[in-house]
């Protein structure tokens, strides 16, 4: 095994190992990206699938979006998280409904085990990824499991927003900024600034944009 290559397997053992704790150090509701009502992406995600269709929530493993989703029992939902403590609380918090969701415990980056989707929804994943061997590999898994005329919906954190987050470094990005990383098979539908009031009082700007794919 070259150097390369522990140099990979260490990187991806301690994303695993810092979410873990994460989630087991701290309640789902004090986390600073925790939201009771995730309103925007319930908006968004009824504007461009009215009728229902397949989405993933990619890190919503301990998000309530996915509570709203369920209870409204209009789209096929996969939730894919990095941590196995976020996906079983979402889990305990959701009952018998669990069922109805299908539960990816992987890596984004690394996974095989996605299909085909209609919307792709991230807030706060695609920010984390500041080595670019990742950001490419996020995003070879997007345009490989997003359905043509399918919608990308993602949050960032703004150019003038948090440099950190979780005690991890992140990129920042304006919306024009996605647009020229995601490249010319997406089209920006939308976008907005977005003011995200933490759980400790603090305000963290967000970059909150929808594309399609063409």
């Amino acid at each position: 095994m070259d150097k390369s290559q522990l140099s990979s397997e260490k990187t991806e053992l301690d994303r695993f190992a810092h979410w873990e704790n994460v989630y087991s150090s701290k309640l789902t509701t004090e986390v600073s990206w925790f939201e009771t009502e995730p309103t925007t992406a319930l908006r968004l995600l009824e504007h461009m699938l009215p009728q229902g269709g397949r989405i993933i929530d990619v890190g919503g493993g301990a998000s309530f979006l996915v509570d709203r989703l369920v209870s409204k029992g209009t789209w096929d939902i996969t939730v894919l998280d990095i941590s196995s403590t976020a996906i079983e609380h979402t889990k305990r918090r959701l009952g018998d409904a669990e069922s109805n969701v299908s539960w990816i415990c992987e890596d984004i980056t690394e996974t095989r085990q996605l299909r085909t989707y209609d919307v792709w929804h991230d807030r706060a994943v695609f920010h984390f990824l500041t080595n670019p061997i990742d950001r490419q590999a996020y995003l070879d898994r997007l345009n490989e499991s997003l359905s043509s005329g399918g919608y990308f919906i993602v949050a960032t954190f703004s150019p003038d927003g948090p440099e950190k987050c979780s005690g991890l470094p992140v990129c920042r990005y304006s919306p024009e900024e996605l647009e020229a990383t995601l490249g010319c098979e997406f089209r920006i539908v939308t976008s907005s600034q977005h003011n995200h009031l933490t759980p400790s009082g603090k305000t963290q700007r967000f970059t909150l944009a929808a594309f399609q794919k063409v």
